[in-house]
C-alpha cells in the first residue's frame, strides 16, 4: 500500500499562505519521496486564510466582495455566501493587522468589519460565520457595532470617538437602530479563549502586538473594563477578548456564539478523515510556542495526529516550544536567520520539507 503524507500547515503570518505552504512542503517531500502520496489539506483557524480554507473545502462557495475604509484608504474585502445561506466573514480580509497597520492601536477601530456584516445582511444570508484572528483594534468590537446600527455615547450624550479611546469616553449605548443579527445566528471562529480584560485579557496578551506600549496597554484595558460595565455582558466568558473584544461585543449586543476555529475548519475540510491510516501528518505556522496549544490550528492538528497513533511534525518560522513524540523544525535555524527566513519562506519551507522526507519511514 503506498504511504501517504498528509500536509495541513496555517499561514505563516504575513509571509505564506496556508495553500502556499502547503505547495512548497509538497514539492520538497516530492523531490526526496517521490512515490508517497501526498495529500495538501491547507488550514486556518478563524484567522487569515479561513476563506481559502472554506473556499477549498466548499466548491458551492460564491465570492463577494465590499469596500471598506481603512486608515490608508479604500480597501476592497472578500467574503463567501455558500449554497446553504451561510455567509462566511474573514475579518482578517477586512480590517487585519498587516492592512491596518501599528501605528495607532488606541484609535483602531473595527468598524469595516461591521460594515461586511452589513452587507452580508443585506444579501439575505440565514446565518454568518465570522473568522476572528488578526485584528487591529481592542475596542470591544464597538465600532463593528456602530456600523450595524448601535449608537455609543458619552455622559454629555456626543458620539463617542472610534476606538479604545471611545470607549474610555462610552457610558451608555442606544440599540434602537441596530440590525438585528440573522434568522440563523452569528457563529464565531476564535483562536484563542481570552476572557475580555485582566492579565490574560485581549490588552494585556495582544495590544503590545498592534503597537501598544505598557502604559498604553492598561489604559486600553480601563476602556474595556468601562466597556464590560456599559455593555453589561459576559466578559470572562472564553473568547470574549478575542480581536480586542469584538467578541465580547458581538456576543453581547448580536447574541454571537463562539467555537474553535480550528476545530471548525479542520472538519470542513474534511481533515479528521484523512489523518487516521497516515503515515505522517505535517502541519506548520510562522512561530510555534506555547500558544499553538491554546487553540491554533497547529496544537489541533498535532493533537488530532496524537489520538489516531500517527507520527506528526511541524516545520514553523520559529519554534520555542517542544512536545513528546513531535518532530520539529525551524526555517531559521535552517536559514540561519529569521530574516533569511522571511526573505524566501518557501526555498527554506522547501528545504525543511526535504530533510524530514529524508528521515521519514513509512
Amino acid at each position: 500500500m503506498t504511504p501517504r503524507v498528509v500536509l495541513a500547515p496555517d499561514s505563516f503570518k504575513s509571509t505564506l499562505t496556508a495553500a502556499k505552504a502547503a505547495e512548497a512542503m509538497a514539492e520538497g517531500f516530492r523531490r526526496v519521496r517521490p512515490g508517497v502520496a501526498i495529500e495538501l489539506l491547507p488550514q486556518a483557524d478563524g484567522g487569515e486564510g479561513t476563506l481559502d480554507t472554506v473556499l477549498a473545502a466548499r466548491p458551492d462557495a460564491s465570492v463577494h466582495t465590499t469596500t471598506v475604509t481603512l486608515p490608508n484608504g479604500p480597501h476592497t474585502a472578500r467574503w463567501l455566501i455558500l449554497d446553504d445561506g451561510t455567509a462566511v466573514v474573514e475579518l482578517a480580509e477586512c480590517c487585519g493587522l498587516p492592512l491596518v497597520g501599528t501605528g495607532d492601536p488606541a484609535g483602531a477601530d473595527s468598524a469595516p468589519l461591521g460594515t461586511v456584516l452589513r452587507e452580508a445582511l443585506r444579501a439575505s444570508a440565514r446565518r454568518i460565520v465570522v473568522g476572528l484572528g488578526g485584528s487591529a483594534s481592542t475596542d470591544g468590537g464597538a465600532g463593528c457595532l456602530r456600523e450595524l446600527g448601535l449608537r455609543t455615547t458619552d455622559r454629555h450624550g456626543r458620539d463617542v470617538p472610534p476606538g479604545a479611546t471611545g470607549l474610555a469616553a462610552v457610558t451608555s449605548t442606544d440599540t434602537a437602530n441596530l440590525l438585528p443579527p440573522p434568522p440563523d445566528g452569528i457563529l464565531l471562529l476564535c483562536d484563542v479563549d481570552a476572557p475580555l480584560f485582566g492579565p490574560r485579557g485581549a490588552a494585556a496578551v495582544f495590544a503590545p502586538q498592534k503597537g501598544a506600549d505598557p502604559d498604553l496597554v492598561q489604559v486600553l484595558d480601563n476602556a474595556l473594563r468601562r466597556w464590560a460595565d456599559v455593555v453589561n455582558g459576559a466578559p470572562n466568558a472564553p473568547g470574549a477578548g478575542a480581536a480586542g473584544g469584538i467578541g465580547y461585543g458581538l456576543a453581547s449586543c448580536w447574541g454571537a456564539t463562539t467555537t474553535s476555529g480550528a476545530r471548525y475548519l479542520t472538519e470542513l475540510s474534511g481533515l479528521p478523515d484523512h489523518v487516521p491510516g497516515a503515515a505522517l501528518v505535517v502541519t506548520g505556522e510562522g512561530r510555534h510556542d506555547e500558544q499553538s496549544y491554546t487553540g491554533k490550528v497547529t496544537g489541533h492538528v498535532v493533537q488530532l495526529a496524537q489520538r489516531h497513533g500517527v507520527p506528526v511534525a511541524v516545520i514553523a518560522g520559529t519554534v520555542t516550544t517542544d512536545r513528546l513524540g513531535v518532530t520539529m523544525l525551524s526555517l531559521t535555524d535552517l536559514a540561519g536567520s529569521e530574516h533569511e527566513a522571511k526573505k524566501r519562506p518557501e526555498h527554506h519551507l522547501r528545504r525543511a520539507s526535504e530533510r524530514l522526507a529524508a528521515a521519514f519511514t513509512a
